[in-house]
């Protein structure tokens, strides 16, 4: 459990010094330079997921609630949202003139969904965790960046490659899903 918990701060923590720490992430930047706070940055967060990862999975799976049978469904539905979301916060699409924080709102689907899916205390701990923390995200850059200012219409098109490009990405993820995690969706 304190792994998964020491993953879960580590994660939290490395995204909240842009909003919480700004004088820290400046001081960083000019003793470091841009790219290399960039690549530190980078480098904590794949530590922080592979120290989850690792601490959910030296967790007994303990059963909190059983989850309903249709749950998978909406697990796969709301992955599949949460990617196309992803895809779309790096990219010029009208999916940002409605939503102002794509990313952290996929990371929200993701969270939930998986609370349809997986009923045992370890994956509560994680899913609820991560699912926090990008809602208190989300206020810290809303704070940090005061009103919002909606992007102009674009193309559909835009939207359309952004919703394949998602769909892509969510059927790698579908196969890849039991190396990472080691819990695969295929039969």
């Amino acid at each position: 459990m304190t792994l998964l918990i020491i993953g879960l701060l580590l994660w939290s923590g490395i995204h909240f010094v842009p909003s919480l720490f700004i004088d820290l992430r400046a001081g960083l930047i000019k003793k470091l330079s841009l790219s290399a706070y960039k690549g530190l940055f980078t480098v904590s967060i794949v530590i922080s997921i592979v120290v989850m990862v690792a601490g959910w999975k030296s967790i007994e799976p303990d059963l909190l609630y059983p989850p309903p049978a249709w749950g998978r469904y909406v697990t796969f539905l709301l992955a599949l949202l949460t990617f196309i979301l992803f895809v779309a916060a790096r990219r010029k699409t009208n999916i940002k003139r409605v939503l102002r924080h794509p990313q952290l709102v996929g990371a929200v689907f993701w969270s939930v969904g998986h609370l349809f899916s997986n009923g045992e205390v370890r994956s509560l701990i994680l899913f609820m965790g991560i699912g926090i923390w990008a809602l208190v995200e989300m206020a810290l850059i809303n704070r940090r960046e005061g009103v919002w200012v909606r992007p102009e219409p674009l193309p559909i098109s835009k939207d359309v490659v952004t919703v394949l490009a998602g769909v892509v990405v969510s059927s790698v993820l579908v196969f890849a899903h039991g190396y990472i995690t080691g819990v695969s969706l295929l039969p």
